[in-house]
Protein backbone atom coordinates (compact mmCIF):
# COMPACT_ATOMS: atom_id res chain seq x y z
CA UNK A 1 0.00 0.00 0.00
CA UNK A 2 1.28 3.47 -0.93
CA UNK A 3 2.06 5.83 1.90
CA UNK A 4 -0.51 8.46 2.72
CA UNK A 5 1.09 11.79 1.73
CA UNK A 6 1.78 14.32 4.45
CA UNK A 7 1.11 18.02 4.24
CA UNK A 8 1.58 20.96 6.56
CA UNK A 9 -1.15 23.29 7.82
CA UNK A 10 0.43 26.67 7.18
CA UNK A 11 -1.26 28.09 10.27
CA UNK A 12 1.63 26.36 12.06
CA UNK A 13 4.04 28.90 10.55
CA UNK A 14 1.61 31.74 9.95
CA UNK A 15 3.84 34.64 10.98
CA UNK A 16 6.69 33.45 8.76
CA UNK A 17 4.29 32.80 5.89
CA UNK A 18 2.83 36.28 6.19
CA UNK A 19 6.33 37.76 5.87
CA UNK A 20 7.66 35.59 3.03
CA UNK A 21 5.40 32.84 1.72
CA UNK A 22 7.73 31.69 -1.10
CA UNK A 23 10.60 31.18 1.35
CA UNK A 24 8.34 29.25 3.72
CA UNK A 25 7.14 27.00 0.89
CA UNK A 26 10.79 26.34 -0.01
CA UNK A 27 11.46 25.15 3.53
CA UNK A 28 8.26 23.09 3.66
CA UNK A 29 9.26 21.24 0.52
CA UNK A 30 12.82 20.76 1.74
CA UNK A 31 11.52 19.23 4.98
CA UNK A 32 9.80 16.53 2.93
CA UNK A 33 6.17 17.63 3.05
CA UNK A 34 4.16 16.83 -0.07
CA UNK A 35 1.60 19.58 0.29
CA UNK A 36 0.20 22.49 2.23
CA UNK A 37 -3.15 23.18 3.88
CA UNK A 38 -4.04 26.86 3.79
CA UNK A 39 -5.65 28.98 6.51
CA UNK A 40 -5.74 32.22 4.56
CA UNK A 41 -3.99 33.12 1.32
CA UNK A 42 -1.74 36.03 2.35
CA UNK A 43 -3.26 38.33 -0.30
CA UNK A 44 -2.10 36.12 -3.16
CA UNK A 45 -4.29 35.59 -6.20
CA UNK A 46 -5.21 31.99 -6.97
CA UNK A 47 -3.09 31.82 -10.14
CA UNK A 48 -0.04 33.10 -8.29
CA UNK A 49 -0.51 30.62 -5.43
CA UNK A 50 -0.80 27.75 -7.89
CA UNK A 51 2.43 28.86 -9.56
CA UNK A 52 4.24 28.97 -6.20
CA UNK A 53 3.09 25.44 -5.39
CA UNK A 54 3.85 24.00 -8.80
CA UNK A 55 7.35 25.46 -8.82
CA UNK A 56 8.12 23.57 -5.61
CA UNK A 57 6.33 20.33 -6.43
CA UNK A 58 3.78 20.91 -3.67
CA UNK A 59 0.08 20.08 -3.76
CA UNK A 60 -2.72 21.91 -2.01
CA UNK A 61 -4.12 19.37 0.44
CA UNK A 62 -6.92 21.57 1.74
CA UNK A 63 -7.86 24.89 3.20
CA UNK A 64 -9.51 26.06 6.36
CA UNK A 65 -12.28 28.36 5.24
CA UNK A 66 -14.96 30.23 7.14
CA UNK A 67 -18.52 28.94 7.13
CA UNK A 68 -19.61 32.07 5.24
CA UNK A 69 -17.40 31.17 2.26
CA UNK A 70 -19.39 28.02 1.50
CA UNK A 71 -22.78 29.69 1.70
CA UNK A 72 -24.57 30.48 -1.54
CA UNK A 73 -23.49 34.11 -1.93
CA UNK A 74 -19.79 33.19 -1.80
CA UNK A 75 -19.78 29.54 -2.83
CA UNK A 76 -19.03 29.95 -6.53
CA UNK A 77 -16.06 32.24 -5.86
CA UNK A 78 -14.78 29.73 -3.29
CA UNK A 79 -15.14 26.89 -5.79
CA UNK A 80 -13.32 28.85 -8.50
CA UNK A 81 -10.42 29.65 -6.17
CA UNK A 82 -10.17 26.04 -5.01
CA UNK A 83 -10.13 24.67 -8.55
CA UNK A 84 -7.42 27.09 -9.59
CA UNK A 85 -5.05 26.16 -6.76
CA UNK A 86 -5.89 22.45 -7.00
CA UNK A 87 -7.60 22.22 -3.64
CA UNK A 88 -10.12 19.35 -3.30
CA UNK A 89 -11.12 20.04 0.33
CA UNK A 90 -13.05 22.99 1.78
CA UNK A 91 -12.86 22.46 5.53
CA UNK A 92 -14.52 24.72 8.09
CA UNK A 93 -12.35 25.06 11.23
CA UNK A 94 -14.86 26.60 13.61
CA UNK A 95 -18.43 27.84 13.90
CA UNK A 96 -20.29 30.87 15.24
CA UNK A 97 -22.21 30.12 18.44
CA UNK A 98 -25.59 29.81 16.75
CA UNK A 99 -24.30 26.92 14.64
CA UNK A 100 -23.14 24.90 17.67
CA UNK A 101 -24.89 26.05 20.87
CA UNK A 102 -27.25 23.05 21.12
CA UNK A 103 -27.59 19.55 19.77
CA UNK A 104 -30.30 20.77 17.43
CA UNK A 105 -27.90 23.42 16.15
CA UNK A 106 -25.28 20.75 15.48
CA UNK A 107 -27.87 18.70 13.59
CA UNK A 108 -28.85 21.70 11.48
CA UNK A 109 -25.16 22.33 10.82
CA UNK A 110 -24.76 18.70 9.75
CA UNK A 111 -27.63 19.10 7.28
CA UNK A 112 -26.00 22.27 5.92
CA UNK A 113 -22.71 20.45 5.27
CA UNK A 114 -24.62 17.69 3.48
CA UNK A 115 -26.32 20.26 1.23
CA UNK A 116 -23.03 21.99 0.43
CA UNK A 117 -21.40 18.64 -0.30
CA UNK A 118 -24.03 17.92 -2.94
CA UNK A 119 -23.35 21.29 -4.58
CA UNK A 120 -19.61 20.58 -4.63
CA UNK A 121 -19.82 17.07 -6.10
CA UNK A 122 -20.05 18.16 -9.76
CA UNK A 123 -16.78 20.05 -9.28
CA UNK A 124 -14.94 17.13 -7.68
CA UNK A 125 -14.69 18.96 -4.35
CA UNK A 126 -15.63 18.00 -0.80
CA UNK A 127 -16.45 19.92 2.34
CA UNK A 128 -16.03 19.03 5.99
CA UNK A 129 -15.41 20.21 9.51
CA UNK A 130 -12.30 20.40 11.71
CA UNK A 131 -12.72 19.87 15.45
CA UNK A 132 -11.34 21.80 18.35
CA UNK A 133 -12.16 20.71 21.93
CA UNK A 134 -15.84 21.53 22.47
CA UNK A 135 -16.92 18.80 20.08
CA UNK A 136 -15.90 16.17 22.65
CA UNK A 137 -17.63 17.73 25.63
CA UNK A 138 -21.14 16.24 26.02
CA UNK A 139 -24.32 18.18 25.39
CA UNK A 140 -27.38 16.52 26.87
CA UNK A 141 -25.42 13.30 27.10
CA UNK A 142 -24.25 13.33 23.49
CA UNK A 143 -20.98 14.41 21.88
CA UNK A 144 -21.39 17.18 19.32
CA UNK A 145 -18.86 15.39 17.09
CA UNK A 146 -21.08 12.33 17.06
CA UNK A 147 -24.18 14.43 16.37
CA UNK A 148 -22.41 16.06 13.45
CA UNK A 149 -21.21 12.76 12.05
CA UNK A 150 -24.45 10.87 12.46
CA UNK A 151 -26.56 13.61 10.88
CA UNK A 152 -24.41 14.43 7.85
CA UNK A 153 -23.74 12.61 4.62
CA UNK A 154 -20.90 10.12 4.42
CA UNK A 155 -19.36 12.47 1.84
CA UNK A 156 -18.79 15.14 4.52
CA UNK A 157 -15.24 14.91 5.87
CA UNK A 158 -14.88 14.69 9.63
CA UNK A 159 -11.40 16.17 9.80
CA UNK A 160 -10.19 14.79 13.10
CA UNK A 161 -7.54 16.88 14.85
CA UNK A 162 -5.95 14.29 17.11
CA UNK A 163 -4.48 16.68 19.66
CA UNK A 164 -7.58 18.86 19.92
CA UNK A 165 -9.70 15.74 20.36
CA UNK A 166 -7.59 14.51 23.28
CA UNK A 167 -7.41 18.00 24.83
CA UNK A 168 -11.20 18.00 24.83
CA UNK A 169 -11.37 14.64 26.59
CA UNK A 170 -12.11 12.67 23.43
CA UNK A 171 -10.65 9.42 22.13
CA UNK A 172 -9.37 9.72 18.55
CA UNK A 173 -9.20 5.95 18.15
CA UNK A 174 -12.87 5.56 19.12
CA UNK A 175 -13.89 8.36 16.76
CA UNK A 176 -11.99 6.86 13.83
CA UNK A 177 -13.62 3.51 14.55
CA UNK A 178 -17.08 5.06 14.84
CA UNK A 179 -16.97 6.86 11.50
CA UNK A 180 -15.24 4.65 8.91
CA UNK A 181 -14.62 6.31 5.59
CA UNK A 182 -15.14 9.81 6.97
CA UNK A 183 -11.48 10.77 7.56
CA UNK A 184 -10.45 11.96 4.11
CA UNK A 185 -7.93 14.29 5.74
CA UNK A 186 -6.63 14.06 9.30
CA UNK A 187 -4.70 16.63 11.30
CA UNK A 188 -1.71 15.19 13.12
CA UNK A 189 -1.30 17.16 16.32
CA UNK A 190 0.39 15.82 19.41
CA UNK A 191 -1.13 15.67 22.88
CA UNK A 192 0.95 15.31 26.01
CA UNK A 193 -0.24 15.36 29.59
CA UNK A 194 3.15 16.64 30.72
CA UNK A 195 4.51 18.77 27.86
CA UNK A 196 2.27 21.31 26.16
CA UNK A 197 4.92 21.93 23.51
CA UNK A 198 5.34 18.30 22.43
CA UNK A 199 5.93 17.68 18.74
CA UNK A 200 4.29 14.93 16.71
CA UNK A 201 5.64 11.62 17.94
CA UNK A 202 6.80 12.92 21.31
CA UNK A 203 3.65 12.73 23.43
CA UNK A 204 0.71 10.54 24.34
CA UNK A 205 -1.18 10.19 21.05
CA UNK A 206 -1.56 6.49 20.13
CA UNK A 207 -0.05 7.02 16.71
CA UNK A 208 0.24 3.37 15.69
CA UNK A 209 -3.49 2.83 16.23
CA UNK A 210 -4.40 6.14 14.60
CA UNK A 211 -2.35 5.44 11.48
CA UNK A 212 -3.65 1.88 11.21
CA UNK A 213 -7.28 2.99 11.41
CA UNK A 214 -6.81 5.86 8.98
CA UNK A 215 -5.24 3.55 6.44
CA UNK A 216 -7.46 0.52 6.98
CA UNK A 217 -10.93 2.04 7.39
CA UNK A 218 -10.66 5.83 7.46
CA UNK A 219 -10.35 6.50 3.75
CA UNK A 220 -7.55 8.92 4.58
CA UNK A 221 -6.03 10.66 1.57
CA UNK A 222 -3.80 13.14 3.43
CA UNK A 223 -2.19 13.47 6.82
CA UNK A 224 -1.68 17.12 7.74
CA UNK A 225 0.70 18.25 10.48
CA UNK A 226 -0.48 21.15 12.61
CA UNK A 227 1.71 22.54 15.37
CA UNK A 228 0.37 25.33 17.56
CA UNK A 229 2.82 25.34 20.49
CA UNK A 230 6.50 26.00 20.10
CA UNK A 231 9.55 24.81 21.98
CA UNK A 232 11.59 26.08 19.01
CA UNK A 233 10.92 28.61 16.24
CA UNK A 234 7.86 27.48 14.28
CA UNK A 235 9.73 26.50 11.11
CA UNK A 236 12.12 24.43 13.17
CA UNK A 237 9.19 22.77 14.95
CA UNK A 238 7.53 21.65 11.74
CA UNK A 239 10.85 20.40 10.36
CA UNK A 240 11.33 18.34 13.53
CA UNK A 241 7.79 16.97 13.17
CA UNK A 242 8.73 15.83 9.67
CA UNK A 243 11.89 14.19 11.01
CA UNK A 244 9.86 12.34 13.63
CA UNK A 245 7.39 11.14 11.01
CA UNK A 246 10.28 9.83 8.93
CA UNK A 247 11.49 7.86 11.96
CA UNK A 248 7.94 6.50 12.31
CA UNK A 249 8.04 5.33 8.71
CA UNK A 250 5.34 7.74 7.55
CA UNK A 251 7.28 10.27 5.52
Amino acid sequence: MAKVPIGLQLYSVREDAAKDLPAVLDLVAQAGYAGVDFAGYYDYAADDLRKLLDERGLKCCGCHTGIQTIQDDQLQATIDFALTIGNPYLIVPGLPAEWRDSLDAWKRTAAFFTEVGEKLKPHGLRTGYHNHTVEFQPMDGELPWVALGENSSCDVILQLDTGNCMHGGGDPVAMLEKFPGRSGTVHLKEFSATNDKALVGEGDCPWDKIFALCEEIGGTEWYIVEQESYAYPPLECVAKCAENLKKMGKL
